[in-house]
């Protein structure tokens, strides 16, 4: 027989009003609170897990099973990555690239 617990989960950005919940998530994770935008998840209610959307640093309670909540605000924070960054950056971070590489290749010559 197995046992089944739903459990509410909530994906949202971070707030002032989490601060103190945020503050109490990194002593018990036993690292540093991630600064800027963040995400939050909450597990019916509270907050299990944050992080942070620039480099997806973060926090999470180690007395939850939170390996999963990470993982969702990992992807939200991807998605949002990819949405913030333009296509025209994109093209022109391409761009860059096939020219330095074009450079180099000028420089060095054919090879036989």
């Amino acid at each position: 027989m197995t046992a089944t617990h739903d459990t509410t989960i909530l994906i949202r950005r971070a707030n002032d009003d989490d601060a103190a919940a945020l503050r109490r998530l990194a002593q018990l994770d036993g690292a540093r609170l991630p600064e800027g935008d963040v995400l939050v998840a909450e597990a019916d209610g509270e907050i299990r897990a944050a992080l942070r959307v620039s480099d997806s640093a973060y926090v999470a309670d180690p007395f939850f099973p939170s390996r999963a909540l990470v993982g969702l605000l990992d992807t939200r924070a991807k998605a949002m990555r990819r949405t913030t960054i333009s296509r025209l950056d994109r093209a022109r971070t391409r761009l860059s690239l096939w020219s330095e590489l074009h450079h180099r290749a000028a420089q060095t010559g054919p090879m036989l």
